[in-house]
């Protein structure tokens, strides 16, 4: 009997402790959503706004990986203009053809 609470005992330890594992994981994730700003000429200088590079003084900028979420909401583009691209279905602002659903979101 006492082998059995013991075995329950540690059951219950573990459980614990991978949960609260997961949940800080959880969080960590959730933090990272953040937009992330990065001076051009200095990868290593960062921040979560825009700013000054410490180094050279020059304006930080959205990350690469900013760019690419902001290109993803993106859902339709111009068959002859890939720069041509819209939130919603419309004409090309160049040629004047109709906007088709993007490869990225099919």
């Amino acid at each position: 009997m006492k082998k059995l609470i013991v075995v329950v005992i540690a059951v219950i330890a573990t459980f614990t402790t991978f949960a609260q594992k997961n949940k800080m994981h959880r969080a960590d994730s959730a933090a990272t959503i953040k937009l992330k700003y990065s001076c051009p000429m200095h990868a290593d200088v960062t921040g979560d706004k825009p700013g000054k590079c410490s180094k050279c003084g020059m304006d930080l900028t959205k990350s690469k990986k900013e760019h690419m979420k902001m290109h993803d909401d993106k859902n339709f583009v111009c068959p002859m203009h890939a720069d041509v691209t819209s939130d919603k279905p419309g004409k090309c602002s160049k040629c004047g053809m109709d906007l088709t659903k993007s490869k990225k979101n099919i």
